[in-house]
């Protein structure tokens, strides 16, 4: 079954990346999906700080906003959609990934399937 993790930042670095992971972890979790077989797809979002919001209301009219800020103070860093055999082995992987330590988290949400 496919599974996003979703990976959010709790601290900015001034950079604008995740202030509690170095590239050198990343690229070792990323490793490490890749050697298990289970990845599908994923990317790293650049600098967090910066994305610009759109919503449309009922008449059609649109409104943009910079910053992807809404009442939380996690910012979406990047995902992850990996194929494993269920939800329990989806949270171990999401337990190794360096977005869960410290302030960051990994929100782990099954992929629809709508062809089953």
């Amino acid at each position: 079954m496919k599974y996003m993790l979703l990976i959010n930042a709790g601290a900015i670095d001034e950079n604008g990346g995740a202030a509690e992971c170095s590239v050198e972890d990343w690229m070792l979790y990323d490793k490490q999906v890749r050697d298990a077989g289970i990845l599908v797809s994923g990317e790293s979002l650049a600098d967090l700080v910066t994305a610009t919001t759109v919503r449309v209301d009922q008449e059609g009219r649109r409104a943009v906003t910079d910053g992807p800020f809404a009442e939380t103070r996690e910012v979406l860093g990047g995902f992850y959609v990996i194929d494993v055999e269920d939800l329990d082995v989806a949270l171990d992987w999401a337990a190794r990934c360096p977005g869960a330590r410290g302030s960051g988290s990994v929100v782990v949400r099954p992929v629809a399937d709508f062809g089953a």
